[in-house]
């Protein structure tokens, strides 16, 4: 079985395209392309049965999706779940009641797509790219096993994105917008909104949370052409104890409430005296929220061979907004921690990002926000975002940058130019920077160092590890 899965890993890595991620122009055509696949893949009908809630954004969605799949697990609906990225295995893309699929499942489903798709393939017909294929894949294995709900998050975008092929959700969700992925969606807010706006239907309910002004008007607009009663959703009263961490964790469970709420009242479960505010939440909402479980969000973990002093804050955040929320959680578990504890302790940033990212945004943003809350970094450390853990397969295209560690060599500058600027301007010494070319070097260096000073407890930030 572990050969079988390598090769589909294999054939899958031969699905990705450099230039995918950049060019504008065929975005419309590969996105009518898929209405061809689900033709070949038998898959119209069963797609257009599905009870499907769809949920685009910028920040959040991957959270919201979790709680909404959470919530609905508890009233006994076998749930699909589809997100993205993966952080190990391409599996925990795809979840059934909670569980990432099984190897022998995966291996299974995977070559009748791959197989049946390669068959139609000609030269006006190329293989669906690595995205639009895991689309395609998802929606086989929740049609071939039943599931009651799909809960799809949008991959990038929305209008032309391979998840919003469906023409008819149950209701559809956008979370916090702001600037991400530029060099396809554009320039503006308002550019961005249009794109995520993109996954509206005639008809089809849906939810928001507080956006931006120009966000939110052409939101509105979108609405408004569609016929779509859009609304616009507060965060959770923080009195609830939600199984994500974080201040903004809040914003994303209350949109996940109010979509799981419509959800439940289309398909006949809940009606609205059940789901009335005024009566609190139902205790199957509290138990979806309070154990909800999202790998690389906002977690803490304790270091396996120190874990007295070495104890790693872990968050995927990878926008200029969302790093401001990363370093709010991780400066208020700091200060909680310190405040418990009366000890002292290290703070030290342990870093990477993929170089389609502008580290000139996200750093000032982390260290800055970091610095208001009294919390500062003592020593910077940079590493690929490549593993032998994350690679889809040996064919898996790695930026020559991150491979001569070029790019790590860039994210210490620009973090030693903050550095200076922060020690210039308030008279401090100026904090240690170090780069290493693979991360379990620099987690080993760090083991070192904290036994060569056992008496500080170090508190490691990693905020980005793809």
């Amino acid at each position: 079985m572990a050969r079988c899965y390598q090769d589909a890993l294999e054939a899958l890595s031969s699905l990705i395209t450099k230039r995918s991620r950049f060019v504008n122009t065929n975005q419309s055509h590969r996105f009518r392309l898929l209405f061809h696949y689900l033709k070949v893949l038998e898959l119209e009908e069963a797609v257009s049965q599905m009870k499907i809630i769809h949920v685009a954004g910028t920040k959040g969605k991957g959270s919201t999706c979790t709680f909404i799949e959470c919530i609905l697990r508890n009233y006994g609906l076998r749930t699909g779940l589809f997100t993205s990225p993966h952080l190990i295995d391409v599996r925990e893309r795809f979840r059934l009641n909670g569980i990432e699929i099984s190897q022998e499942k995966f291996v299974d489903y995977f070559w009748f797509c791959f197989h049946k798709l390669k068959e139609k393939t000609s030269n006006e017909i190329s293989m669906p790219t690595y995205f639009c294929f895991l689309a395609l894949l998802a929606f086989k294995i929740f049609a071939t096993e039943q599931v009651d709900v799909v809960i799809l998050e949008v991959g990038l975008g929305g209008r032309f994105d391979a998840t919003n092929v469906i023409k008819k959700p149950v209701v559809c969700g956008i979370t916090s917008l702001g600037y991400d992925h530029m060099e396809i969606l554009g320039d503006t807010l308002a550019e961005i909104a249009a794109e995520k706006a993109g996954i509206f239907k005639s008809g089809v309910p849906a939810f928001t949370v507080p956006q931006p002004n120009e966000a939110m008007r052409v939101l509105n607009e979108k609405a408004t052409e569609l016929k779509v009663n859009l609304q616009v959703v507060e965060p959770l009263d923080s009195s609830h104890r939600l199984g994500l961490q974080g201040e903004h964790q809040y914003l994303n469970a209350g949109l996940a409430v109010a979509l799981c709420s419509t959800f439940l009242q289309e398909i006949g479960i809940e009606d609205k005296n059940g789901l009335n505010k005024t009566n609190g939440l139902p205790e199957k909402f509290i138990s979806g929220l309070s154990n909800a479980y999202l790998m690389g969000r906002a977690m803490i973990v304790p270091d396996t061979e120190l874990p007295e002093e070495i104890v790693f804050y872990l968050d995927g955040a990878h926008s200029p907004e969302s790093m401001e929320a990363c370093a709010d959680w991780f400066s208020q578990e700091i200060k909680q921690n310190q405040a418990r504890n009366q000890e002292r302790s290290e703070q030290i940033l342990l870093f990477n990002c993929m170089s389609v990212r502008d580290p000139s945004l996200l750093l000032p943003r982390l260290r800055s926000k970091c610095i208001d809350q009294g919390v500062e970094f003592k020593k910077a450390v940079f590493v690929p975002n490549v593993s032998v853990y994350n690679q889809v397969g040996s064919w898996s295209n790695v930026d020559p940058r991150v491979d001569s560690m070029t790019w790590q060599f860039g994210l210490k500058r620009v973090w030693e130019r903050l550095a200076r600027g922060d020690a210039h301007n308030k008279g401090k010494v100026e904090e240690k920077s170090f780069v290493f070319s693979s991360l379990p070097m620099a987690v080993d260096w760090l083991r070192e160092d904290a036994r060569r000073s056992k008496q500080v407890r170090f508190q490691e930030m990693n905020v980005e590890i793809l």
